[in-house]
């Protein structure tokens, strides 16, 4: 809760803020009320321009934009939850142990992270939709698993850099287990990278998933808008208004998290962060005096979590 709230003092945190939860809004009205079938077809509709009825028109099939786009972010927004939950997983957990492993164990791991980043992400995604049949799961696997390797060759970099740390060294030497080191300084320092990234992950996710749709890969028994875009990339020349809608909230998704990411990178990170408690008028404790042997090196002045406190 603290991240967010320092991330909404960002007029990119804010934007990203504001686009994420108009996609969750939608997405949730999505599955109370929808006011077309979006996979009904009316001959007799084709090509209807904006009314009261149908508030983005019809396409040529005679479904209303409107529901179809309603019901495609349904899809956009859980690829991008799935693909960056598996990719925090697959990234977070070969990047660490890669890192903090024995060397025999280490380098392995990490010349396999380097030849399956040399898999693309697409080229996956397209192998595994042609055998699975382009499930949602298939789709969301493929990119978090594509995605996870990249996150953990960044990871393991970050955890490198942070081992090398006085207050990692400092913990070892008091007899800390290793996993404590982990989750109690490992963990928290490399937390803004990784933020930024599975942000960056979850919008990679939804033109992945789209691209995907747009050339007919996936599955065509629910709406999604990258095969609508499809669809309407057929007549775009005659009808061209239709194909800005469902490309609109593409765009607008993908903005959103990459803004959300990039307000959060700031708010967790204190090496970026431009404003705090005293620079938006909030009053603050006084810092307490600690030893200047234990002051962790990624937060100046503040105490080192979990470190031995003076007598």
């Amino acid at each position: 809760m603290i991240a967010f709230r320092y991330a909404l003092r960002s007029w990119t945190g804010r934007l990203g803020v504001l686009l994420i939860g108009v996609l969750v809004l939608a997405v949730a009205v999505s599955y109370v009320w929808v006011p077309h079938d979006p996979a009904r077809v009316v001959p007799g509709d084709k090509w209807l321009g904006m009314s009261a009825d149908h508030w983005f028109g019809t396409n040529g099939a005679g479904k209303d934009l409107f529901s179809v786009v309603l019901v495609g972010a349904r899809i956009s927004l859980f690829v991008a939850l799935a693909s960056s939950l598996i990719a925090g997983v697959i990234g977070l957990a070969l990047g660490v142990l890669s890192a903090i492993t024995p060397r025999y164990v280490g380098e392995p791991l990490a010349n396999l992270i380097d030849v399956l980043i040399a898999l693309p992400t697409l080229v996956l995604a397209l192998v595994l939709v042609g055998l699975f049949k382009g499930s949602l799961l298939t789709v969301s696997a493929a990119i978090g698993f594509s995605s996870g390797v990249v996150l953990a060759r960044i990871v393991r970099a970050e955890v490198a850099r942070v081992l090398t740390q006085d207050f990692i060294l400092a913990a070892q030497s008091s007899g800390t287990s290793t996993w404590r080191t982990v989750r109690r300084h490992i963990l928290p320092n490399i937390a803004p990278i990784a933020i930024v990234q599975l942000s960056l992950i979850a919008a990679l996710a939804i033109l992945a998933e789209a691209s995907l749709s747009y050339l007919g890969l996936t599955s065509r028994s629910r709406p999604s808008l990258g095969f609508e875009l499809g669809e309407l990339q057929k007549t775009v020349t005659v009808h061209p208004w239709p194909v800005l809608f469902p490309g609109l909230v593409l765009v607008l998704a993908t903005l959103g998290f990459n803004l959300l990411g990039d307000g959060l990178r700031d708010a967790t990170d204190p090496r970026l962060r431009t404003s705090g408690p005293r620079a938006a008028g909030v009053p603050t404790s006084p810092s307490p005096t600690v030893s200047t042997a234990m002051v962790n090196p990624l937060m100046p002045g503040a105490p080192l979590p979990g470190g031995p406190s003076e007598p």
